[in-house]
């Protein structure tokens, strides 16, 4: 089975699940939560089933089950707060507040901040620690070509589940939260996880087989640990399908998220890391 004969192809493909979402970031933006740009988030409970639309002059509503509902809006002090309680109360009845918060656009935009350092250090991280790991594989294979390819991989998944939020904030007001952002970071730690896998198999076989082409010694490696791959990647999606369905909304598309960023995840490790690093080495290792 000689997967990476169809390298470019891998790329190709890659590009274009990813393009659409780069679209919709490029002119849409992601539509962003008020842990980003300040707001103030409502819960609410009430006794008896209501019109969703009743709500919506407070803000967007997001309905939750057990008849309780999110009003998210703009930043509201105490007393508007308890204005909006009352108004409920009066008008459905008994109204429970489960949940008031209250996030200024200055904590915001340094949450923001903070997200995208957290991004950048974690990349620059894998780099410096895969190319040191990999720094006693046999010449001319590189160990900075090693991390580099990971990171292109990485960057893959998380442009795809971001380009995949940009859509549907465009089309379904869906919002990213600090959620979103937990659920990227662990995107991450997976796919860089499932690409060392495949690498250290790499390793392993370049020393076994010196003198043999490295298209030829990546394919085996792949092939060897694509079994183990799938099965890793199966498990946790099983697990994040049982939450979709019965996880309730508030994590729903947190659970979207890192289905998509898995799914991703391991389609690169193998079709975008390893047939880069083929590429790399086919065109610039000697």
């Amino acid at each position: 089975m000689n997967l990476m004969k169809y390298k470019l192809w891998y790329f190709v493909f890659s590009l274009l699940i990813i393009l659409p979402g780069l679209y919709f970031l490029i002119t849409s933006g992601l539509k962003l939560g008020i842990d980003f740009t300040g707001g103030a988030l409502l819960e609410y409970k009430f006794e008896r089933s209501i019109n969703p639309d009743d709500l919506k002059k407070y803000g967007q509503v997001t309905p939750l089950s057990n008849n309780s509902y999110i009003i998210r809006s703009k930043p509201l002090e105490q007393d508007q707060i308890n204005d909006i309680k009352k108004s409920l109360t009066e008008k459905f009845g008994i109204v429970t507040e489960r949940r008031v918060e209250n996030v200024g656009p200055v904590i915001g935009n340094e949450f923001k901040n903070k997200a995208l350092i957290a991004l950048l250090l974690a990349s620059l991280v894998i780099v410096l620690y895969i190319a040191f790991s990999f720094r006693k594989i046999p010449k001319p294979a590189s160990s900075w070509r090693f991390g580099i390819a990971a990171i292109v991989a990485l960057l893959h998944d998380v442009l795809l589940v971001v380009g995949v939020f940009a859509a549907l904030g465009k089309f379904s007001g869906v919002e990213v939260d600090t959620l979103f952002v937990t659920a990227i970071l662990t995107v991450i730690g997976f796919s860089v996880h499932d690409t060392i896998v495949v690498f250290d198999r790499i390793r392993e076989n370049l020393t076994k087989h010196i003198g043999k082409k490295f298209i030829d010694v990546a394919n085996l490696s792949v092939v060897q640990t694509l079994g183990r791959s799938l099965n890793t990647s199966l498990t946790v999606v099983f697990v994040l399908v049982a939450l979709l369905l019965f996880g309730g909304e508030t994590i729903r598309w947190f659970v979207v998220a890192l289905l998509v960023g898995i799914i991703s995840g391991t389609y690169s490790s193998i079709f975008n890391a390893t047939a880069l690093l083929v590429w790399w080495e086919e065109k610039l290792g000697h």
